[in-house]
């Protein structure tokens, strides 16, 4: 137990400015700031001892990439490195707070075991949030995500990196078990031993120089050494390249959540934290390191497909998009795509729905959740699908084209009381003038118009047999669709659909029943 508080210290706590000076012409040095640096002397409120705190502003130039929080962890890393050099690395979002004390003895029980810690690079933990309202509208929770995959994946090598909430050797970062990269400089080797105290104007003049954002040029950061570079979500490339290169993980899942965050309340704010992912998982899925050709041969064909059904979960915006659109604007024109209900193909399309619905449904609930939190999650699914995934593919094409730069938006994480208390209530928060409430609008309103206008053609003597399949279709999003229709046309507070979205979607909507009204019929 001696042997493993005094690792426990060694673990510094360490705080970094991602984005000072960014929207600067001016250059800003690099600032380390020594906030809490004596341990033993500094503590807190029940007389423990508090770790070292040290701020740090990383330098950048407009002139020169910073890879942003993948190298601003990288900097991170280095500047750790010189002061302390841990051998265990936590990382945390800013939005995250220790909620069990007991954390950091459970890594230590997996990384002192013998039998594993030679391979075994991160402890991930599950990513949890406070806040959420009863039927999580927005799915924030991502339960699949943060909980049921890493359970899979944990039988295999380990679950993917999420970003927060892990734990990492620093060995880890340089090279795979077996073929250790040396870095520059001999006092970022994870074995170096720090022989002075971080006050030092040594140890603070070489914590400047790592800092500095031209340290990483011509090297082997971001590419063999420390975070990955190369797509918008480093976490999960880090943790698959991590992965790629010989290392193992751990999901540690104790009933108490080790760590809690906030999530986003706004619809907005949720649909651009969405888009940022899906670019950066294209970026992986269409890279070298592809996990269908690169990862099936580094890990082996299951873990090549774990982290493949995760890269390509944006390319679901196309059928997505396709039954948001088609099967509805076919039963505005009395056009049958589907097999009629006395058909045998018809029960084959009805199993696969239910099937799939029910299994869904059932594991949801089996990992803690509820029937109501999982009805949020099946809509956001497709909600997300022609927004999010659409917009995210749409960027990433045209960034492959040359035709846009690649942006980064942050998530909000403020909060404002008239959003936080319509978020208590379960209502949707709408209020700006989002491109991607566009297609979503456009789609709740085609779908609208074609269940009715579906019911009426029935009524009049339609073919009910060939077109129930699309009326039920229709009708199903038009449920699910029912806080959009809400914030169009019933709502008055700051957070309905705004009138120009809703004009600029009645005329899409209107435009494309007319074009498929011109096509011909086969």
């Amino acid at each position: 137990m001696e042997s493993d508080l005094s690792l426990l210290a060694s673990i510094t706590v360490s705080v970094i400015d991602h984005y000072a000076g960014s929207g600067s012409h001016k250059l800003r040095l690099a600032y380390v700031k020594l906030v809490l640096s004596e341990v033993g002397k500094d503590k807190d409120i029940t007389g423990e001892s508090m770790p070292n705190l040290i701020y740090v502003s990383r330098q950048k130039s407009r002139n020169s990439p910073h890879h942003f929080k993948g190298g601003a962890l990288n900097a991170l890393l280095r500047v750790s490195a010189v002061m302390t050099n841990a051998p265990i690395i936590l990382t945390l979002d800013c939005d995250m707070h220790s909620n069990d004390p007991q954390t950091p003895h459970r890594v230590l029980c997996y990384f002192s075991d013998a039998t594993i810690r030679s391979k075994v690079g991160y402890i991930q933990f599950p990513q949890r949030f406070h806040g959420l309202n009863k039927n999580d509208i927005y799915a924030c929770e991502f339960k699949r995500l943060f909980l049921i995959h890493p359970v899979g994946m944990d039988g295999l090598a380990g679950p993917n990196h999420v970003g927060t909430g892990c734990f990492f050797s620093r060995r880890v970062f340089f090279g795979g078990p077996s073929s250790f990269v040396s870095p520059e400089l001999p006092e970022l080797r994870p074995d170096h031993v720090v022989k002075e105290p971080i006050q030092a104007q040594s140890i603070l003049a070489m914590a400047h120089h790592v800092a500095d954002y031209k340290y990483e040029d011509q090297s082997n950061w971001g590419s063999k050494v420390g975070f990955r570079y190369g797509s918008l979500v480093e976490d999960y490339y880090t943790g698959y390249r991590l992965q790629c290169e010989g290392w193992q993980s751990v999901f540690c899942h104790p009933n108490r959540p080790a760590f809690l965050g906030d999530v986003p309340i706004t619809l907005n704010d949720v649909l651009n934290q969405n888009k940022r992912w899906s670019v950066g998982l294209l970026e992986v899925a269409f890279s070298k390191y592809s996990p269908v050709t690169f990862g099936v041969r580094a890990m082996g064909p299951i873990m090549g497909y774990c982290y493949a059904h995760s890269a390509f979960w944006p390319i679901w915006s196309i059928p997505l998009t396709i039954y948001a659109f088609l099967p509805q604007l076919a039963l505005l024109n009395g056009v049958s795509i589907f097999p009629k209900v006395s058909d045998t193909w018809f029960f084959l399309y009805a199993f696969l729905f239910l099937g799939a619905y029910a299994q869904d449904c059932l594991v949801f609930i089996l990992c803690e959740g509820t029937f109501q939190r999982w009805w949020s999650d099946q809509r956001m699914w497709m909600l997300r699908g022609v927004t999010s995934y659409l917009f995210g593919s749409i960027e990433f094409l045209t960034k492959c084209l040359g035709i846009a730069a690649r942006g980064f938006n942050l998530t909000s994480k403020v909060l404002d009381g008239e959003q936080s208390k319509r978020y208590d209530q379960g209502t949707f928060e709408f209020g700006v003038e989002s491109p991607m409430f566009v297609p979503l609008s456009t789609a709740a309103i085609v779908n609208l118009i074609a269940f009715f206008g579906g019911l009426v053609g029935v009524y009049r003597g339609g073919d009910f047999d060939g077109l129930f399949v699309q009326i039920f279709l229709a009708g199903f999003v038009v449920v699910n669709c029912w806080p959009i229709f809400e914030a169009m046309v019933l709502r008055t507070d700051k957070g309905r659909m705004p009138t120009k979205t809703t004009l600029i979607s009645t005329f899409l909507a209107w435009a494309l029943y007319t074009a498929a009204s011109h096509t011909p019929h086969v």
